[in-house]
């Protein structure tokens, strides 16, 4: 069983810039893919970014691309979200999570477990 733990979330001003990380216990973190997903309060999760078990291939969102670089440290079991030029409507919480495959999917229930989630704030 895999568990995974975000942080590096916070408050931060518009513009600003963030790293979200996400430890994983565990050696079948480097078998899967992984990918970032936000929930605001009162809507549905959405899936950010992705990347595949070997870190080669990824997707975003169109809202994130240019914006966010998600990345992954399998000699670590940590992945990375990197977000630049934050703006008031990247607020909420975010999750990784470990996909079932080792090809990027965007369907969320082939993603599992979930972290905890960690609160990113972005004020304007």
């Amino acid at each position: 069983q895999v568990h995974l733990a975000e942080s590096g979330g916070r408050l931060v001003q518009a513009g600003g810039s963030l790293k979200l990380s996400c430890a994983a216990s565990g050696r079948a973190f480097t078998e899967y893919a992984m990918g970032w997903f936000r929930q605001a309060p009162g809507k549905a999760p959405e899936l950010v970014a992705a990347i595949n078990a070997q870190g080669a291939d990824t997707y975003y969102t169109d809202s994130v691309k240019g914006r966010f670089t998600i990345s992954r440290d399998n000699a670590e079991n940590t992945g990375f979200l990197r977000m630049n030029s934050l703006k008031p409507g990247d607020t909420a919480v975010y999750y990784c999570a470990l996909n079932r495959h080792t090809v990027i999917t965007v369907d969320l229930d082939d993603y599992y477990p979930w972290g905890q989630g960690t609160q990113v704030t972005v004020s304007s």
